[in-house]
């Protein structure tokens, strides 16, 4: 069914695209924002002043109601405690210590056995993400936790950089918005329910960045919230060709990604404004955003966050880096409990500074959550396939590309995985990077690297051949 409305989608003239994305931007905004939101901006900027004592008192309150909650109305952890229960296992629930640390694979089998059985799924709202290591996962959020999610993402992206989801804004982002055939502006839709342009990260090149650039200026774009990559690469073409940067711009957020300091300086010569790097993700177990001092500053209401051994559960020592584990705070309708992100992550303290009264907590640094990005034969760069394998029997993927004109795919098949999902796989991904050859290579599990983590995207080109096609 989404498969055919996207065809249909694609074959919409310009107009009638805006149309749909206007629709579509209608239904996202009423699951969105509400009469409440501005009344959640305002407390979410109050918290930020709040002591680290406030801190920790808020988040034992809530983490002894997220435990109970998940151990007593949570099938899949229900289950495991009765499991423990009959084994005589009396450990108590209420100390996180006592939890199991969860992989992706049990939650991208069965989501709906983390959902409360208070609610029903028919009447949430699914979120699709591929995470960090291209695992599709299904996450179900209430309207008003996806509110208080938008008001913090309001409060702390937005408001702290002088900007409003009321101005008009940028996001360059993978949703595949653009037929991939097309080669003449505009490579962008307008959502006129969020005053939001929604610009296409597979159409940048040389040839199209000077249309990207006027578009930004005559939708008077305030703002952008990009795809680091995506942006880097159209920040290099507009420094390239001399374009001046659209005038009205204050701030690029950086979202999905790492942001390296080579990407921060090529963006603010480009766009001649801040550069401001975000974290998080779909599963909405963390959140952090960069303040005007460049400390990236952890969003305690939205998750526990620990920082463990890579090859154990013991926590590593304050100041060093390791593997990320996450209890969510803020969906409290599916929590997930000591969760595995993927990512690694060295966290900082509470920041003590007079002359700064916020005293949310600091992250150091965040490594992993990189990928490579794909090129076409036209020169063009792909920097988002997750949705390559959305909804399909696939417990983990990663595609490979070994010249201009030739990608392996390699994935680890789910029950019901058929010759059908293996002709989607490859119609989804030349949709992307056009007519290519595409070979599908059915592993055991995806090579790790040192860390445990895998690459979702690797790229073999050589150099010398991407100068060709630059």
């Amino acid at each position: 069914m989404l498969k055919h409305a996207l065809t249909l989608y694609h074959h919409l003239p310009a107009p009638a695209r805006d149309l749909a994305a206007s629709l579509r931007g209608w239904y996202l905004r009423a699951w969105r924002y509400g009469p409440e939101t501005e009344r959640l901006v305002e407390e979410a900027l109050e918290r930020d002043f709040w002591s680290p004592s406030q801190w920790k008192s808020y988040q034992e309150n809530r983490l002894a109601y997220i435990l109970h909650r998940a151990a007593t109305r949570v099938p899949y952890y229900r289950a495991y405690w009765q499991e423990r229960r009959r084994r005589g296992d009396k450990t108590s629930w209420e100390y996180l210590e006592n939890w199991p640390i969860l992989e992706k694979e049990p939650l991208r089998q069965n989501p709906k056995a983390f959902v409360a059985d208070d609610c029903n799924t028919r009447f949430m709202f699914a979120d699709h993400t591929g995470g960090t290591t291209g695992t599709p996962l299904t996450i179900y959020l209430r309207r008003p936790t996806i509110r208080l999610w938008y008001a913090l993402f309001e409060a702390r992206l937005r408001r702290w950089n002088g900007v409003s989801r009321h101005e008009n804004w940028a996001i360059l982002g993978g949703q595949q918005v653009i037929p991939p055939w097309v080669q003449k502006p505009p490579y962008w839709v307008w959502n006129a329910p969020m005053n939001q342009l929604y610009l296409s990260a597979n159409h940048i090149s040389p040839q199209t960045a000077p249309a990207y650039v006027d578009a930004l200026c005559r939708h008077n774009i305030t703002h952008m919230i990009v795809y680091t990559s995506s942006a880097t690469f159209l920040a290099r073409q507009i420094l390239d060709l001399g374009l001046t940067p659209p005038k009205e711009l204050r701030v690029v957020l950086t979202n999905a990604e790492p942001l390296f300091p080579w990407q921060r300086q090529t963006l603010e010569q480009a766009f001649n404004c801040p550069v401001r790097e975000t974290y998080g993700m779909g599963e909405v177990v963390a959140g952090a955003s960069e303040d005007s001092k460049g400390k990236l500053r952890l969003w305690p209401e939205v998750g526990h966050l620990e920082v463990l051994q890579d090859d154990s559960i013991n926590a590593v020592e304050p100041g060093e880096a390791g593997r990320l584990i996450c209890t969510g705070l803020l969906n409290e309708d599916m929590p997930l409990i000591r969760y595995a992100v993927g990512d690694r992550c060295r966290l900082g303290t509470h920041a003590i500074d007079d002359a700064d009264p916020v005293r949310l907590p600091i992250v150091q640094s965040i490594e992993g959550r990189t990928s490579d990005l794909l090129v076409t034969q036209d020169g063009r760069r792909v920097f988002w396939v997750n949705p390559v394998f959305y909804g399909l029997p696939i417990r983990e993927a990663q595609i490979i590309q070994e010249s201009l004109d030739r990608f392996v795919v390699r994935y680890v098949p789910a029950d019901g995985f058929s010759s059908k999902a293996a002709e989607s796989i490859k119609e989804r991904l030349t949709a992307r990077v056009g007519q290519a050859e595409i070979l599908l290579e059915p592993v055991s599990q995806i090579p790790r690297g040192p860390n445990g983590k895998f690459r979702a995207v690797i790229c073999k080109v050589p150099s010398h051949e991407l100068n060709q096609v630059r």
